[in-house]
């Protein structure tokens, strides 16, 4: 009773969370659309996954030695980036591409920043990027159709965006269960969802920002291109994987629950935009690479005002 009574400095908040307890259940979110991608896409992509996660360890233990920082690998966050730069390779791709983007999202994106909670960009899509930029035809292309194994470049959104019928898309509960041409990631949306929701039960992110990225296409797909496309909007792509996995890193998301908002929107609106009038059919990457690069100038404007001081922080000089 009497260690009730002792006073402490702060923080007076505390819980058994870390982050390699969080990074778990990220990777547990994962687990079921990995599965659904080996039974859809086969071994490789396990294999690709397997290789991006090795190569993903390797580099930030190899970066930390040579800088001569504390190795941080046990704290699960590199193999998180492995498997979601893997998750944004198609199948068909040869085991070095994702290799090469883990070693550029990590050496590159995230230790020369100063490691984990210091990167300014989300290393896995800054992975993506590189890929795509570098070797585009392994990234953009040879997307493995489940339904026939056949190897083939036409994902609904490239569908849609080569301005593709409606009956000549797949079905939508095909889109749902990820019977459908695309990288790993966009195997099954239900799983992905399952995944996200499952993060959202645990605590390890918050509803705000899916919500509101994927509410924001739903609304702008609505009014752009109707109902009648709008599942292929939500289901397709990387977006269910974004909204869930990667908008939410702690890191490059604001971190007020207003921040939260204005980025989530702000994302929804820029996915649309590429998808739109750009000259990609996917926006989902680029537009979280994009808000993550305002995340600090959000966070600046709907900082918190300072408890006993009025109009928020004085600055003293």
């Amino acid at each position: 009773m009497e260690n009730r009574l002792i006073a402490s400095s702060s923080p007076h908040i505390r819980t058994n969370e870390t982050t390699q307890s969080l990074m778990l259940d990220v990777i547990i979110g994962l687990l079921p659309a990995l599965v659904a991608s080996i039974f859809y896409f086969g071994f490789n992509s396990l294999v690709l996954t397997v290789a991006a996660v090795a190569a993903a360890v390797v580099t930030e233990y190899a970066c930390e030695k040579i800088m001569k920082k504390p190795v941080t690998v046990r704290d699960l966050s590199a193999v998180v980036t492995g498997m979601l730069l893997a998750f944004n390779v198609p199948a068909s791709a040869p085991w070095w591409v994702p290799v090469m983007g883990s070693v550029f999202a990590i050496a590159i994106v995230k230790q020369i920043f100063g490691g984990i909670g210091f990167n300014i960009l989300n290393p896995a899509l800054a992975g993506r990027a590189f890929l795509t930029s570098s070797w585009s035809a392994h990234m953009t292309g040879g997307f493995i159709d489940p339904i026939t194994d056949a190897v083939s470049s036409a994902t609904p959104l490239t569908m849609i965006k080569n301005g593709a019928a409606v009956d000549k898309l797949p079905s939508v509960l095909d889109m749902l269960l990820g019977n459908i041409p695309g990288v790993i990631g966009e195997t099954s949306a239900i799983l992905i969802i399952l995944g996200g929701i499952y993060l959202i039960y645990r605590g390890t992110i918050k509803w705000i920002i899916p919500a509101c990225y994927i509410g924001t296409v739903a609304v702008l797909a609505l009014i752009f291109d109707g109902g009648s496309l709008l599942p292929y909007h939500l289901f397709g792509g990387g977006l269910m994987l974004g909204a869930f996995f990667m908008a939410t890193d702690y890191a490059t998301s604001p971190v007020t629950d207003k921040g939260k908002i204005i980025y989530a929107v702000g994302a929804g609106a820029l996915t649309m935009m590429i998808r739109k009038i750009g000259g990609y059919p996917e926006g989902v990457s680029y537009s979280i690479l994009l808000m993550n690069v305002v995340t600090p100038l959000i966070n600046k404007y709907v900082a918190p005002k300072v408890f006993g001081v009025a109009g928020g922080v004085k600055n003293e000089k």
